[in-house]
C-alpha cells in the first residue's frame, strides 16, 4: 500500500473513532442541547477533510458537503434549542434526505473509469 492510501486510511480511521466517541458522549449526556450531536459529527467530516487537504491528498466533496450541512442544520438546532425558538421544521430527518439524494446522485452521475 502507498504512503497516500496508508495515510487516508489512518485519516479514516481516527474519523470514525471520533464520530463513535462522539457519538457515545451525546448520549452518555442527554441534557446537551439538540443539534450539539449533528455540529459534531460535521466537524468530524470537516476536520478529516481538512487533514486531507494538509496533507496533499484529495478531499471528498460529499463529506464536505455533508459536514457543512451537519454543522449549518446542528448549529441551527442547538441555536433554536438554547433560545427556545419554536420551528417545525424536522433538521435531522431534512439532513438525511439531502444525504440519500446526493448518494444518489453521485451514483448516477459517476461515470466508469
Amino acid at each position: 500500500m502507498d504512503k497516500a492510501r496508508w495515510l487516508n486510511r489512518r485519516y479514516e480511521t481516527v474519523a470514525w473513532g471520533a464520530f463513535f466517541i462522539w457519538l457515545g458522549v451525546t448520549r452518555l449526556f442527554p441534557g446537551l442541547p439538540e443539534g450539539v450531536g449533528t455540529l459534531g459529527i460535521g466537524a468530524i467530516l470537516l476536520g478529516l477533510n481538512l487533514a486531507r487537504y494538509l496533507s496533499h491528498l484529495p478531499t471528498s466533496g460529499v463529506t464536505i458537503l455533508l459536514g457543512a450541512l451537519a454543522c449549518v442544520f446542528g448549529a441551527f438546532d442547538a441555536a433554536r434549542t438554547l433560545w427556545r425558538w419554536e420551528t417545525d421544521v424536522p433538521f435531522f430527518p431534512l439532513l438525511l434526505i439531502v444525504l440519500g439524494v446526493v448518494w444518489l446522485a453521485q451514483g448516477i452521475l459517476r461515470q466508469g473509469k
